[in-house]
């Protein structure tokens, strides 16, 4: 399985931006999407997941509120609506994706996307 994540960049405080991840490959062994970030110097944090019906939704309490994590199973793409940007938002944000939604929540994830860089500004 293959992650392509797109949408990141450079956005003013209280702004918005929406992330995507595309899969391509053995789509039929992931469960579980979300993300994950990195910001420099500190350790990769979980930041949204969702399963595959979609029905289940979890959230790291930083975000919860402020982003929507959701899924186009036909399209094989999950995205990452983030509204009311924090400076403490910046990081690289990562796709990831796994048989089980939880193990996409601890970060033991199979699979991995290269990462899309998110700046928020004050």
């Amino acid at each position: 399985v293959q992650l392509q994540a797109s949408g990141g960049g450079l956005v003013q405080a209280g702004g918005s931006l929406r992330l995507s991840c595309v899969a391509s490959g053995r789509t039929e062994s992931i469960g579980g999407m979300g993300w994950l970030r990195q910001a420099p110097g500190k350790d990769r944090e979980f930041v949204a997941a969702i399963s595959w019906s979609g029905y289940n939704t979890y959230y790291a309490a930083v975000v919860k509120g402020r982003f929507t994590v959701s899924r186009d199973n036909d399209k094989n793409t999950v995205y990452l609506q983030m509204t009311n940007l924090k400076p403490d938002d910046t990081a690289v944000y990562y796709c990831a994706a796994d048989p089980s939604a939880f193990n996409v929540r601890i970060g033991r994830c199979n699979y991995w996307g290269q990462g899309t860089q998110v700046t928020v500004s004050s």
